[in-house]
């Protein structure tokens, strides 16, 4: 199969869809499949063995690390030599519109997956009069697909609840072998706990911006007495979550990739989730695969990844439920050593290799039945002729 793929963010930049694209197309090539991807400029040209068109791109102002980059008319030129026989957009917003367009113009299959639940994101950026128009744009961009992918089952309901179809669900998966107990350090722990390895130790990983709802996490340290807190990742937000945490026990410790992430999840007492806003949240599995149990808030996709009681503890979206949730498990032995047995015998049952071979007979789907004729039930005629008006402002601009 020969698969062309256009993502939004891609290396240096590191977080969950990135994660997933690697794995995705390091299980491909093994296969035998040949990739192209279409991705930012600033990454690497070669990956797995699969070409990378890295195209002009500008640092985000509000967020430099991700970088923005516009569709090129050359994309056309690429996908013709590639001949790809589907085309898989991860989270299309600005480069992955080129994507739409040519997938029309060109017919060729076409296969969006959803990652970023934007709508929710927008109310913590005082934004939220905008999720209306968002659903519509969103509505525009997933109806052009012929198959939608989300990488949970709530996240498939909401999409269907805004009149989005062609629905399916992509499996998660976790590396169980990279994130595993074994990868416990003793160094590890007294770097995140700053010296301190006897006290408790509390692990978040992920991007520091507001959505995750970090800060959050300072009432837990204050409620409960010798906590300790570890916050991996960087983002926008780091400078005002570094003064917000300011005279508590939290250390910063920023990117870390490899085995020594896979050290910080291991080395932990508990990993906790406060975002209300994940579509899976990759992070949950690989700190279930290193033994390191889970207290997420039950919202978004999360409850997919972890059941209550059984593969992590799950508590509802406010600050008390989760001050009262962690000094519960914190308190319970028993329960945590019962957790990190069933979550490990959980997600051995979910790698990359098993994903990945559903997500090429989805692939094949796509192939052999693309776009079935159901147009979304709400307001046809309107959608009808913004998707008109999208498609010709695009041919102006593109060949």
């Amino acid at each position: 199969m020969r698969i062309a793929m256009v993502t939004e963010t891609f290396l240096p930049k590191i977080d969950g869809i990135v994660t997933m694209i690697s794995a995705t197309m390091e299980c491909l090539r093994a296969r035998g499949d040949e990739v192209l991807l279409f991705a930012p400029a600033g990454g690497p040209d070669e990956l797995h063995g699969a070409r990378v068109i890295g195209l002009p791109s500008s640092p985000f102002p509000f967020y430099p690390e991700l970088r923005v980059a516009a569709p090129r008319a050359a994309m056309r030129r690429y996908i013709q030599e590639f001949q790809p026989d589907v085309l898989h957009l991860f989270e299309p917003s600005l480069l992955g519109i080129g994507g739409i367009y040519y997938a029309q113009v060109l017919h060729i299959p076409l296969v969006i997956s959803y990652h970023t639940n934007l709508p929710a994101y927008l109310r913590y950026y005082r934004l939220g009069f905008l999720q209306s128009a968002t659903w519509k744009l969103m509505r525009i961009r997933h109806g052009r697909a012929d198959l939608n992918l989300c990488t949970s089952t709530p996240m498939m309901q909401e999409l269907a609840e805004h009149d989005i179809d062609r629905l399916a669900l992509w499996e998660r998966a976790v590396d169980a072998d990279r994130f595993h107990p074994s990868r416990r350090s003793a160094e590890m722990r007294s770097t995140l706990s700053q010296g301190e390895p006897q006290k408790p130790l509390l692990l978040f990983v992920g991007r520091l911006c507001a959505e995750k709802n970090i800060g959050s996490l300072r009432a837990v340290l204050r409620a409960i007495p010798d906590l300790r807190l570890a916050i991996v990742g960087d983002g926008p937000m780091r400078p005002e979550l570094e003064k917000h945490f300011r005279g508590t026990p939290t250390y910063f410790a920023g990117y870390l990739r490899g085995e020594a992430l896979a050290a910080a999840f291991a080395s932990s007492d508990l990993f906790v989730m406060p975002s209300e806003t994940e579509t899976l949240g990759l992070v949950l599995l690989e700190a279930m695969a290193s033994g390191c149990p889970v207290v997420a808030c039950r919202a978004g996709g999360i409850p997919d990844a972890v059941e209550d009681g059984v593969t992590g503890f799950l508590y509802e979206p406010n600050e008390n439920a989760l001050i009262e949730t962690v000094r519960r498990v914190l308190a319970s032995p028993a329960a945590q050593t019962a957790v990190r047995t069933h979550a490990r015998s959980e997600v051995e049952r979910h790698g990359w290799q098993g994903a990945t071979d559903l997500l090429r007979r989805q692939y094949q789907q796509a192939i052999d039945d693309p776009r079935p004729r159901t147009r979304p039930s709400r307001s046809s005629r309107q959608y009808s002729f913004a998707r008109r008006t999208t498609m010709a402002a695009l041919r102006r601009l593109l060949p």
